[in-house]
């Protein structure tokens, strides 16, 4: 007798009354209702109720817990027993941002000290920039390959970064659409369940977070970002995958480009070694370090950074990136010869300030707003993206700006479109006559309680 016999699941609008009135749901029930989501048995409009009272009552941690395993267990998840990997398998998603390149240096770079990172990344959508459209910038780079492909490449390699593919949470993909279309995006114990149960679907050994703060995060105030850092590394940890979640400062862009080769070409700089203390290597050595203690491949954080440090200066993680884009379809000189497969925008000129003084303040979003109207990112789904465009050498929060140093470099399609990303540029960045200094960049670390 099969083990559910006893057990009829709850009609779909019963679940939905119990939520709406603000009644606790059982596991079991809430894992039945995500089943029928991915079997197209519930309808777009159960779902958007569901949404809606979830939206409005919240849910209890347990509940986000079901909520998120059974969104994880409704399509595939992979299992990476079978490769007899040397090595935990690890993974990072951020809440994305402006200028954010981390994942192009920090998987091969985790990768280069022992680590398998099966990394499944997204496109841009609103203002930040996606991963994959940064990849997609390297001719021949095949962000689709077959399930059995993408093992290969994990287990030659240490990582392959892609698209999501085929069956991995299905339901989530029905839940996100639907919550898109009514005012539902914004609620933690549903953004917690969509972040993790796409990323837990890859079977992880453990997971970093990067939630971002400041006025190109996502979440609307610094408050709502701690919330999600510690609602994520709680739940995801009490799934059975044990993950920590950093928050981090995105009032400014944290590359000091925005766009998708800019992004590449900074990308090797810092895989290279070049830019040692920049910002963005700090988040990335930060998450690394954590990836490396929770893989459990290093004692202390001591050992962790020792062994990234071998790895940049060695020519490790470089080679291992070298490796992942030829593997992956990409140029097998890419790393020497860069410059001769990465668009160049027809219009490249500097950006100058209306008057001199000293970087203030930055609206990130528009920023990268900014680089979508030039044709950089998308605002619908199934827009193509310029790769060429974008913005670098872009000044920071504290640094002087004048007429002989330009707020950024714009790299543009027309004169007319260049022109108008200098005006946008210019209404995004504050100057004045005080001294200034970013926020912390490192604000706070949330480690998962089971």
């Amino acid at each position: 007798m099969p083990s559910n016999a006893s057990h009829h699941a709850l009609l779909p609008q019963e679940l939905i009354r119990l939520k709406r009135d603000g009644q606790p749901l059982p596991a079991e029930e809430i894992k039945a209702f995500v089943q029928g989501i991915a079997d197209d048995r519930i309808s777009d409009a159960q779902i958007g109720a569901f949404t809606m009272s979830v939206f409005l009552n919240g849910m209890s941690r347990e509940e986000v817990v079901a909520l998120t395993t059974a969104t994880r267990d409704s399509g595939h998840v992979m299992q990476w027993d079978s490769l007899n990997l040397p090595g935990p398998i690890v993974d990072k998603h951020s809440t994305g941002g402006v200028g954010d390149l981390v994942s192009l240096v920090l998987g091969p770079w985790v990768a280069a000290c022992g680590a398998f990172v099966p990394m499944i990344s997204g496109r841009g959508l609103g203002h930040t920039g996606g991963t994959l459209d940064k990849l997609e910038s390297i001719p021949g780079y095949d962000p689709y390959p077959a399930p059995e492909r993408f093992s290969d490449v994990v287990k030659s390699t240490g990582v392959a970064i892609i698209g999501q593919t085929g069956n991995l949470a299905p339901a989530d993909k029905r839940i996100y659409g639907v919550r898109d279309v009514t005012a539902t995006v914004e609620s933690i114990p549903l953004i917690t369940a969509s972040i993790l149960g796409k990323k837990l679907a890859s079977g992880l050994d453990a997971l970093v977070m990067d939630v971002k703060v400041g006025s190109g995060a996502f979440m609307p105030t610094p408050e709502k970002s701690r919330e999600l850092a510690k609602s994520i590394a709680n739940v995801a940890t009490q799934a059975g995958t044990p993950t920590t979640a950093l928050l981090t400062d995105m009032s400014q862009p944290l590359a000091p480009c925005a766009g998708n080769a800019v992004e590449i070409v900074e990308t090797l700089a810092l895989l290279r070694g070049e830019r040692a203390n920049s910002r963005v290597m700090q988040v990335t050595r930060e998450l690394a370090v954590e990836m490396l203690i929770a893989g459990k491949l290093v004692a202390n954080r001591e050992e962790a950074l020792t062994k990234l440090d071998k790895a940049l200066t060695s020519g490790a993680a470089a080679e291992v990136f070298a490796r992942m884009v030829r593997e992956l379809g990409g140029p097998a000189d890419f790393m020497e010869r860069s410059d001769s497969y990465l668009a160049t925008a027809p219009v490249i000129q500097a950006v100058y300030p209306e008057q001199s003084g000293i970087v203030q303040r930055f609206d990130t979003r528009a920023v990268g707003m900014s680089v979508v109207e030039l044709g950089g990112g998308r605002l619908r789904n199934d827009a193509s993206v310029d790769h060429s465009v974008g913005f670098s050498e872009i000044v920071e929060i504290g640094d002087r700006v004048d007429s002989q140093r330009p707020l950024a470099i714009v790299h543009a399609r027309t004169e007319e479109a260049a022109a108008r990303a200098a005006a946008q540029l210019r209404a995004a960045v504050t100057i004045g006559d005080a001294e200034a200094t970013a926020d912390t960049l490192l604000q706070e670390t949330f480690r998962g309680e089971a």
